[in-house]
């Protein structure tokens, strides 16, 4: 079961227009999952939605977008908890309410209050309540995006042959990197270097972070000041400068769950080359996936949305800072 988005660039007075497509997958080849718990929605510069409710893609208008102003976001829902699909679907449901924000404290403020009211609508009996990763950008009209991530989907940058992360994922050796358990390069080798299932955060069901030995309701940003110098530039709320030369891939873990992630990942640059548009580059990712994947690929739902600034009309293009091990690392390969 597949669905995709494709929405065409749009060009708006005073804005930076937008070019962005999504599509979502159940998985490929045997094996596959019988149930999406992935979801997506993206909101464009026209204020038209799409999602997925019940696996099945939706579109409607949002009353009251503003114009120029765009939202996207990947989620994954955590199956293993039980009812991680409806967990995703209840996310994207808050985020269409959301009005626009344009400044960071307020996105914050938004998305953590409704984390907290969500976690407390899914509380069950059993205590186990379900999850979600939540990979989000907002991006006001003729001004920097901002980033807001809970979990282990990511949001990575392409730009000429460089692929780099934008995000750190929230797992188990981020952790231990945190208390000085691991090097720079053991923690890359472990969350990029190969795939692992666990995870240390989510929307909805909370953090391991505060305390390895309990699950804490509360969701626990990585910042600055509790990052590893070598991660600090990549704080999970922050604000994101766009550039007019690069493409912006979010995409849930499906996409890199085999045991040589970064060798996988290396290839995306070339493989959407050729993809003029986003829409191409979203296809090139989904039909290598489906007819060429990496050895051991694990057939796990696939969820990705590319966005890029219209270069025809952008005109924002300071370069993101990035920490020199991700430009070398990903080169090395």
């Amino acid at each position: 079961m597949a669905h995709s988005l494709y929405s065409h660039t749009m060009a708006l007075p005073s804005t930076a227009p937008l070019d962005i497509a999504a599509r979502s997958v159940t998985g490929f080849g045997a094996g596959a999952r019988l149930e999406n718990q992935d979801n997506f929605l993206t909101i464009d510069a026209d204020g038209m939605a799409c999602y997925l409710v019940g696996q099945v893609a939706c579109h409607r208008r949002v009353a009251g977008w503003p114009a120029g102003h765009a939202r996207v976001a990947v989620l994954d829902g955590m199956g293993g908890h039980g009812h991680g699909r409806e967990a995703a679907e209840a996310v994207v449901a808050g985020l269409l309410y959301l009005p626009a924000c344009h400044q960071l404290p307020v996105l914050e403020a938004a998305l953590d209050q409704m984390h907290a009211e969500l976690q407390h609508a899914f509380a069950g009996e059993s205590g186990r309540r379900p999850g979600t990763t939540l990979t989000l950008l907002e991006i006001p009209p003729g001004a920097d995006a901002l980033l807001y991530h809970v979990g282990d989907s990511r949001l990575y940058q392409i730009a000429g042959n460089v692929i780099a992360p934008l995000t750190i994922d929230h797992v188990p050796a981020t952790s231990f990197a945190m208390h000085g358990a691991l090097s720079r390069e053991e923690w890359w080798n472990q969350v990029h270097g190969e795939h692992r299932p666990q995870i240390s955060q989510a929307f909805m069901l909370g953090n391991a972070f505060a305390n390895p030995a309990q699950l804490d309701d509360a969701l626990f940003p990585l910042t600055p000041a509790n990052l590893p110098p070598w991660l600090a530039t990549l704080a999970d709320r922050r604000v994101v400068t766009l550039r007019r030369e690069a493409a912006y891939v979010l995409a849930t873990d499906g996409f890199w769950s085999c045991p040589r992630a970064l060798a996988w990942t290396a290839r995306w640059p070339a493989m959407i080359a050729d993809g003029a548009d986003s829409r191409g580059m979203v296809d090139a990712l989904f039909d290598t996936l489906a007819n060429d994947p990496p050895p051991g690929m694990h057939p796990d739902n696939a969820t990705a949305i590319v966005v890029r600034l219209a270069p025809r009309f952008n005109h924002l293009a300071d370069e993101t800072a990035l920490p020199e091990p991700y430009h070398s690392a990903i080169k090395d390969v």
